[in-house]
């Protein structure tokens, strides 16, 4: 068994004990703040102080461990990846990233590297957005670009984004103070498996991502007259799920007519005081598009918006537009991405690269970092869901190439460095 191989090892371990930490008995599911997600998060907290890293966590409840370079006034390479999960996840998506970065750092400690740049791991503490309906809680704070007024937000407990930090031991006044400031950062650095089928089909370990696609959340409401259902005529009807249901298909066809450019998703429908006898009198559903093409996306935002109002009028309902989250597509850096193409040719991989269709916490951090991403290949391409699966061999080859892609990363560096001085 090779090197890459018994770390990659190594790894899956880890990533079937973290799996084992969940809110639900059936599946995974660590919600931001959640005690499961506090217990995950222990967890990956002793292996990282087991490898003899400088650890802390910050108010928002990331988890950071840090290798300090010996030169004081060094920029701060970060390695990074998210422990939270959609609810029924699989094992993969977010662990996979902040583990194999770990593995990184214990490679450096026990070859006693000497670094030009700091290194810090950060396992963020929401990404996925699951618990307070917004994604990159974690990242946006560490970016400096946290949204204040995102305190107020409440679960479907009515628990507010504050009081969950506080229960979590965090503090909402330190939380500007936890951001890398934008002058101090070196780079950033994120494996992730691809969610996708391209890699699983082409049999290719890995791929360089070269744009993460820009997203748009929405929440729709349709609101009618509920009735009884064996009393009101068919044509005297106000049926809400009625209308929610024509524009549900809607938006598949709008998708289907666009799919080389744009992707768009109802996953969410919500009928208020439902019941078998009862008319549904107000329906409310979500709306995701995506797209790498801004232009594209607003488009297609503003299409299906006059497309509701339009269902809603002929029926004789009300609408309510709610634009929950929006992003904007992100590239990410030319010359990061170079070195880790770099790196795939010199394991001896094929370069292959790819789009991200799904949102990562690269997104915010590249308004303040050079960003790169490295994708993984995953069964079927499969992701947000307990069949999720990476293979060893394509997580050691993963391991190969980080680690040519640190060394490179750490000779350019160092190069750069002595050009400055002579």
């Amino acid at each position: 068994m090779d090197t890459y191989t018994t770390r990659a090892t190594r790894i899956m371990r880890r990533i079937q004990e973290l799996a084992t930490i969940s809110e639900d008995t059936q599946g995974i599911t660590r919600r931001f703040g959640t005690p499961a997600f506090l217990t995950g998060r222990a967890l990956v907290q002793s292996w990282m102080e087991g490898a003899s890293l400088a650890v802390r966590v910050d108010s928002i409840g990331n988890l950071r461990a840090r290798l300090v370079s010996q030169n004081p006034a060094a920029k701060t390479f970060v390695l990074a990846s998210h422990i939270d999960t959609v609810v029924n996840a699989g094992k993969f998506d977010g662990p996979l990233g902040v583990l194999l970065g770990l593995d990184m750092l214990e490679q450096l400690v026990q070859q006693q590297v000497q670094l030009p740049f700091h290194i810090e791991l950060i396992a963020f503490s929401d990404e996925e957005g699951v618990r307070y309906h917004t994604t990159y809680l974690g990242s946006k704070v560490v970016a400096g670009s946290f949204d204040q007024s995102l305190l107020q937000k409440q679960d479907n407990k009515g628990i507010t984004l504050t009081d969950a930090i506080t229960t979590m031991g965090g503090n909402v006044e330190q939380l500007a103070f936890d951001a890398i400031p934008a002058a101090d950062w070196l780079g950033y650095f994120e494996a992730h498996i691809e969610q996708g089928p391209v890699l699983w089909e082409r049999d290719i370990p890995v791929a360089v991502v070269t744009a993460i696609a820009g997203q748009q959340r929405v929440e729709v409401t349709f609101r009618g007259m509920a009735g009884h259902a064996g009393t009101v005529p068919m044509n005297m009807r106000q049926d809400a799920l009625a209308g929610a249901a024509e524009f549900v298909l809607a938006v598949e066809q709008f998708g289907l007519a666009r799919q080389e450019h744009i992707v768009a998703t109802v996953g969410k429908l919500d009928v208020r005081n439902a019941a078998s006898n009862v008319i549904p009198g107000d329906v409310t559903c979500s709306l995701d598009l995506r797209s790498p093409d801004a232009m594209r996306l607003t488009s297609a935002y503003e299409a299906l918006r006059t497309h509701a109002e339009a269902i809603a009028q002929r029926r004789t309902l009300g609408l309510v537009w709610n634009l929950v989250q929006q992003t904007a597509p992100v590239a990410c850096n030319a010359e990061m991405n170079n070195l880790l193409a770099q790196a795939i040719t010199e394991a001896g991989y094929e370069v292959v690269s790819l789009v991200s269709g799904a949102g990562h916490d690269a997104v915010p951090i590249s308004a303040v970092a050079p960003a790169t991403m490295l994708f993984v290949r995953c069964f079927k391409g499969i992701s947000h869901n307990p069949l999720e699966n990476v293979e060893e061999r394509d997580l050691a080859a993963a391991l190969h190439v980080t680690d040519r892609f640190l060394s490179s990363l750490i000779s350019s560096y160092l190069s750069v460095r002595v050009e400055r001085e002579i």
